[in-house]
């Protein structure tokens, strides 16, 4: 029997007004109110509920794929889902408890780094934060620990690596171009993988450059059968389906295994949903795959030839999504956009976001060290009031103070981690992955950005703005109308003229 695994990552970037904390109508997504209504109809409620019905249209079976398959949900989402639908959120929940007990303790959830941002190109600290935010999430939603942590667009270099290693995750899902070379046990010779041209088979150990020992198992997924998924119209049958696993099994091998975006089935491919459960619980079992997930395949097939990544350029990254390594985020590297059209707006939107966040860091140091005992590590624990609206402000002030804080002290802090959490909302990769700097994602990035700048106001902190701007100003829209990414943001990005509630009215109204 060879082992089967699908994994879905499913996500949609955060699209609450950051004054509101709620979603505004999207036009884009009629008729739905806004995009995460149109794919949770789509997807994501569709694939907690999939009919198995009978040639005469009698309800067979009802399937919750989501304990059929390996997943992760962006934490953001999750939020929102659980806000929203909570009994799709429930049954989310619900499949991981199930897989867990069919799978000896492997729950089919993992982990996913916080709000989507591009791990390579964050600094030290932030990509920490997104890691650490990533696992409480994960831990307060599903009630255990992660074994894995999806990397957004699988977003990857050595350093990134070394930081889920720390924090003790057990395995990773990367692309089969991100791998550069292997070692088999008792070697010292490096094989070079030309291409990306890796067996996906089996899984791999890659080891902390340190030396310690420490290690975290590496599964390169199946390339060409998650483009058939992804892109081909597979998914049009089960039967179909089936037939690109047998494909990718032949030659042997142990598993047969591939990771697309969740919202493919369903929302990017309608009926997907019905076709994955299909193919999991009749037809590939029938054909001889037997579906399981990482963490048991792990228990089973440990790893044991080693891995190399490749690091991209100048050791920036790797990702699954741009042939540029993660110039999709960072440059113009060709990747989206009309013909004639340019990306040269990428670079100045991502330095003028580092300014901000690094000026918001500075005052963050200076400030906070009068107040907490340790700024950064406060930071890192702020998670829990997010989480949980309804933990005590009180008491996570009193465990993280320096000193006795007035009212006005207690009001100052969270307005400083609410600065950190704006700041860290900026990176969502969303706002460079498509091909305009007007558009709707590239615009909430910006708003993350105003409101930053807006609560460092409130503090009395030097302003970033003028600076922030010129920064900004640099990035040309590729519609005349539009003008700079400067002339998006005040125009469309800058707070309503009528006073935004302060942090301490926000809380009062999510209390």
């Amino acid at each position: 029997m060879t082992a089967l695994v699908i994994h879905g990552h499913f996500y949609q970037p955060p699209r609450e007004n950051p004054w509101t904390g709620e979603v505004e109508r999207e036009l884009g997504a009629e008729p739905y109110h806004d995009w995460n209504e149109r794919i949770h109809a789509e997807c994501y409620g569709p694939n907690a509920f999939a009919h198995i019905v009978t040639p005469t249209g009698i309800i067979e079976h009802t399937v919750n794929n989501y304990a059929q398959i390996s997943f992760n949900f962006g934490p953001t989402l999750l939020s929102w889902l659980e806000r929203h639908h909570p009994t799709t959120y429930e049954r989310i929940r619900e499949a991981d408890k199930i897989s867990a007990a069919k799978f000896n303790g492997h729950g089919n959830a993992i982990a996913q780094a916080y709000n989507h941002a591009i791990l390579p190109l964050c600094n030290d600290r932030d990509r920490l934060t997104q890691v650490l935010w990533g696992i409480a999430d994960f831990r307060y939603r599903f009630g255990r620990e992660p074994e894995a942590l999806w990397l957004p667009e699988t977003a990857c270099n050595d350093e990134t690596l070394e930081v889920l290693i720390k924090q003790g995750l057990r395995f990773v899902i990367l692309a089969p171009g991100q791998a550069r070379a292997y070692k088999l046990p008792g070697e010292t010779e490096w094989h070079p993988l030309p291409n990306g041209e890796i067996d996906t088979s089996r899984a791999y150990r890659y080891s902390h450059r340190d030396g310690s020992g420490r290690s975290i198992a590496i599964f390169f997924y199946n390339g060409p059968l998650a483009r058939a998924i992804a892109f081909e119209k597979t998914l049009v049958s089960s039967q179909a389906l089936v037939g690109h696993f047998k494909q990718a099994a032949i030659g042997g091998g142990s598993l047969v295994h591939a990771a697309t975006d969740g919202e493919t089935y369903g929302h990017h491919f309608k009926f997907g949903d019905l076709c994955l459960a299909h193919a999991l619980l009749l037809e590939a079992p029938e054909a001889g795959f037997t579906i399981t997930n990482y963490g048991q395949y792990l228990d089973r097939n440990p790893a044991e030839i080693e891995v190399a990544i490749n690091n991209g350029l100048e050791g920036e990254g790797t990702a699954w999504s741009c042939a540029h390594g993660v110039g999709r985020w960072i440059r113009n590297c060709g990747c989206a956009g009309e013909i004639g059209w340019s990306q040269q707006w990428r670079g100045p939107l991502r330095s003028a976001l580092n300014y901000l966040r690094d000026q918001a860091a500075l005052e963050f140091e200076s400030l906070g060290s009068e107040i907490f005992s340790s700024p950064w590590t406060t930071r890192n624990d702020y998670i829990e009031l997010i989480l949980d609206h309804g933990r005590s402000r009180e008491e996570f002030l009193r465990r993280h103070r320096k000193r006795e804080l007035s009212p006005a002290d207690e009001a100052c802090a969270l307005t400083l981690l609410e600065i950190q959490r704006n700041s860290m909302l900026m990176f969502t990769s969303c706002g460079w992955f498509f091909a305009e700097v007007s558009g709707i994602e590239a615009l909430q990035v910006m708003k993350y950005a105003a409101r930053v700048i807006e609560l460092m106001d409130e503090l009395g902190m030097p302003s970033p703005r003028a600076r922030f701007l010129e920064i900004l100003a640099e990035a040309k829209s590729n519609l005349p109308e539009m003008g700079t990414g400067a002339d998006v943001y005040l125009r469309y990005a800058e707070p309503p003229v009528s006073p935004a509630p302060s942090v301490a009215e926000r809380e009062a109204t999510l209390s």
